[in-house]
């Protein structure tokens, strides 16, 4: 369960370094919304580019915003050194998803030395509507002592 803590500043810092290196979040015009000790809160505003053939939001989007916002919650709780990979999580469509925008919130359930369980949870806004779309539990392993991302782009070595 998030503390009512204060998070240090490297640990907000962290957080937003590795979600400016997430090429995926800046491909579907996520922000981060709120930062919070074992919660994350992140927003994607609608575009047409992100629909399915309904016009709603593609649940494949859906996805990955609530499964990063997870993955950056248990971030949150894992020590100086260490990265996040999900291990498993599992997504119900509650309702389609259109709106304005979407918010995911990840929530922290238990944190443990190697594995981590978030709650993920995506509301869809439209003006003052808000529409709950889509919940879920996502498993986070944590990376100690991991070596940082290599480079994959094209042509380098």
């Amino acid at each position: 369960m998030p503390d009512n803590e204060p998070l240090h500043a490297d640990i907000i810092r962290r957080v937003e370094e590795s979600f400016a290196a997430q090429g995926l979040m800046q491909h579907l015009g996520v922000e981060i919304a709120c930062i919070r000790p074992g919660e994350v809160t992140l927003r994607m505003p609608y575009r047409p580019q992100l629909t399915q053939h309904h016009g709603f939001f593609h649940a494949g989007a859906t996805s990955a915003l609530a499964d990063t916002a997870g993955g950056f919650a248990g971030f949150t709780q894992f020590p100086q050194g260490s990265t996040v990979l999900t291990t498993e999580f599992k997504m119900n469509l509650l309702a389609p998803a259109r709106g304005d925008w979407l918010q995911a919130v990840g929530r922290v359930i238990k944190s443990g030395r190697t594995l981590t369980v978030c709650q993920l949870d995506v509301h869809a806004h439209h003006g003052d509507d808000r529409t709950h779309v889509a919940t879920g539990l996502q498993t986070l392993i944590c990376m100690r002592d991991a070596a940082p991302p290599r480079d994959t782009t094209p042509g380098l070595s």
